[in-house]
């Protein structure tokens, strides 16, 4: 690469992030938030209608398990290649694929004739729904600039979380009946690969990401997506110097096995082998455990759509504090919370507060998810960012499909006390996982973190702590 082209990477990121936020950032936060909608939509969804479908097709044991876990297991195949594969073509590209595979197979879901092909067309919906968030969280993360970054992929998530209650509502009011001729489950299967198919139409107008493009040596395009910011920005002050970051060069998936990235590597899958225990152990499961407390269908999806509710309310508390609190506080602040409220749910049998706890356990882990999707897209380099992020994210995806095959015997033998004791020690190595390894990311520039001469050092004064210029 020439010195020009490599001058011209250094000049993208500084460009990009002295930018305002603009109209393009606002759409580009809309369309890649409506996608985020469909992809948490299709996490909750299989715990909502765990219990549905036991009547449908009389699902129970194995069966039951594999629904529960298909799609996650199609998401575990997705991450790894659709996020490498955004590395390799661009965020853009493994956009209009993710949505589009998940969109197809959705629709065909809902007119499975039988349990098996209905596994098999989540397991293919999950391949690609997969890489959609950690691919969101490194595209978002390139678009924006590093004094807003947080907040800003913070309301991407506010929108995308209102999934979550959809799905609960939905689950409420329509599997209990029978729509033109379909069941109500069928619908939320059919709404789904529908709206997904309509945020697929709308990213044609997104820019594909300046920071990759000035990556892969593609600079006049970089150039071009950056003066398009700059136009709708207005008068902006002038560039400073900018040192020369040195060349940049494809990195294969072994690299993130070698300093500096290791220690983040080590500590993302760690992070993501265990969160899954308590933040989708709870959204897939609740139902079950509803009904193991001895609360019927109606009653336990009820329950359960106003426990969802906290996901969206949760994600927009996130907002003001994003950047003002360092993020892996947030984290562990968050999970600590978490165990606190989950033991509390899993003792509790009085009907509200059963309710109330179930509503702040998700508050509570909202602010952790959100702090852990900004942070997952900070950690490494431009030609690593999606691969890191959605290879550490596959795994929770691997975890999610294993977690039933765990955690419904454990349910079933021992109730749901001794399941949220187990989300309960998950947590704890959360917890200690990222307060120990973790980097602190909060108002640092992409260049900055990706940097190999010193990537744990804490931000220079005034960053990440909310006071002007932070």
């Amino acid at each position: 690469m020439t010195t020009a082209a490599r001058t011209t990477v250094a000049e993208v990121h500084a460009r990009m992030d002295r930018l305002p936020i603009t109209r393009g950032h606002r759409f580009a936060l809309v369309a890649v938030g409506i996608g985020m909608f469909f992809d948490l939509y299709e996490v909750f969804l299989a715990g909502t209608l765990a219990t549905v479908l036991g009547k449908e097709f009389g699902v129970t044991g194995i069966a039951q398990k594999l629904v529960l876990a298909s799609a996650f297991v199609g998401a575990f195949v997705g991450a790894i290649t659709l996020s490498r594969l955004a590395d390799r073509v661009g965020r853009r590209r493994a956009f209009f694929l993710t949505l589009g595979l998940y969109s197809l197979f959705s629709v065909l879901a809902a007119f499975s004739p039988n349990v098996e092909l209905l596994i098999v067309f989540r397991f293919l919906a999950g391949v690609g729904i997969g890489a959609e968030l950690p691919l969101c969280d490194a595209y978002l993360s390139d678009l924006l600039p590093a004094k807003r970054r947080g907040r800003m992929i913070a309301w991407a998530y506010t929108l995308g979380f209102c999934g979550v209650p959809v799905a609960g509502l939905l689950a409420r009011v329509i599997t209990p009946h029978t729509l033109l001729g379909l069941a109500g489950w069928r619908w939320m299967f059919l709404l789904g690969g529908l709206g997904a198919l309509i945020c697929w139409l709308m990213r044609r107008g997104l820019p594909e990401s300046p920071r990759w493009l000035a990556s892969v040596g593609r600079a006049e395009e970089a150039d071009a997506v950056v003066r398009r910011f700059e136009a709708e920005a207005g008068p902006l002050p002038a560039l400073g110097p900018v040192a020369d970051t040195g060349p940049v060069r494809r990195e294969p998936v072994r690299a993130l096995f070698r300093v500096p990235w290791r220690r983040r590597t080590i500590m993302l899958w760690i992070f993501q082998l265990f969160q899954t225990f308590g933040y989708y152990g709870f959204g897939t499961l609740v139902p079950l455990v509803l009904a193991a407390k001895g609360y019927d269908v109606v009653q336990g999806l009820t329950f359960t759509a106003l426990s969802f509710l906290g996901y969206p309310l949760g994600s927009a508390l996130s907002i003001p504090l994003m950047e003002r609190i360092e993020r892996k506080t947030m984290i562990v602040g968050a999970a600590i919370g978490m165990i606190v409220l989950g033991l509390a749910f899993g003792y509790s049998t009085n009907a509200v507060a059963i309710v109330l706890l179930g509503f702040l356990y998700t508050v509570v882990s909202n602010l952790f998810s959100n702090g852990f999707h900004v942070y997952s897209g900070e950690l490494f380099p431009t030609t690593l960012r999606a691969t890191g992020a959605g290879v550490a994210y596959s795994l929770s995806r691997l975890a999610t499909a294993v977690m039933p095959f765990l955690l419904v015997p454990l349910l079933d033998s021992a109730g749901p006390t001794a399941v949220f004791v187990a989300i309960a020690a998950a947590m704890v190595i959360v917890a200690v996982d990222v307060g120990v390894l973790g980097p602190r990311t909060t108002g640092r520039s992409l260049a900055e973190l990706s940097s190999p001469e010193n990537p744990t050092a804490a931000p220079p004064a005034g960053r990440g702590t909310g006071r002007p210029g932070a």
